[in-house]
């Protein structure tokens, strides 16, 4: 095979795993729960957090900066923060162990009416888990977004998005990240519809 063709079969693979997801109920599915719990977090002025682990963490970044940021188009800031920091982690870390550097954040942050958006392409991260634990001891609403059948976590979070069929890590969070991007737009349309006016 060419290096053309494995560009091509790579795309091939990519669509192929979207068209998947938004056939499934477990996937496209269970993404208006997802919007839905966002906008009522959001409207009650409660915090919107995420963690994950690697690329996964790299998404939980990318959510909430769109918050605090923007999106599409100029409006208030929103509340939301990703568990990223360097030096909470390895302090956590540190002195606790990796499986708690999520779960403390949570218990520092985290209060009910609040939002908890947890990304594991296996479903089964011991420190995510550990996080979602703890949120449900505070009353914060969790969301998974999952893959591999979801893991250990399909059955602890409040809401689990799963990205079927696919095997390996990138194809699951090239799906995520379209999911995340989706359910912003989704909540933005409800509280600034003056940024989709012409759309």
């Amino acid at each position: 095979m060419t290096s053309a063709d494995a560009i091509r079969a790579s795309f091939d693979e990519a669509a192929r795993t979207l068209e998947a997801f938004t056939q499934s109920p477990e996937g496209l599915g269970r993404v208006p729960a997802f919007a839905e719990a966002t906008l009522a977090t959001v409207r009650r002025k409660g915090l919107l957090m995420a963690c994950g682990n690697g690329g996964s963490m790299c998404d939980a970044m990318h959510f909430a900066e769109e918050w605090t940021g923007r999106f599409r188009g100029n409006r208030d800031a929103i509340g939301a923060v990703a568990f990223s920091d360097p030096s909470h982690l390895t302090c956590i870390a540190n002195d606790f162990g990796y499986d708690e550097v999520f779960a403390r954040e949570v218990e520092a942050y985290g209060k009910q009416g609040d939002l908890l958006v947890c990304l594991s392409t296996s479903g089964n991260s011991p420190n995510v888990l550990r996080a979602v634990e703890v949120a449900k001891e505070r009353g914060v609403t969790t969301v998974g977004l999952l893959g591999k059948g979801g893991g250990k976590l399909l059955d602890q979070v409040d809401i689990a998005v799963v990205v079927p069929e696919a095997t390996t890590s990138d194809r699951i969070q090239e799906v995520h990240i379209k999911v995340l991007h989706i359910v912003i737009e989704a909540v933005e349309r409800e509280l600034f519809p003056g940024n989709y006016a012409a759309g």
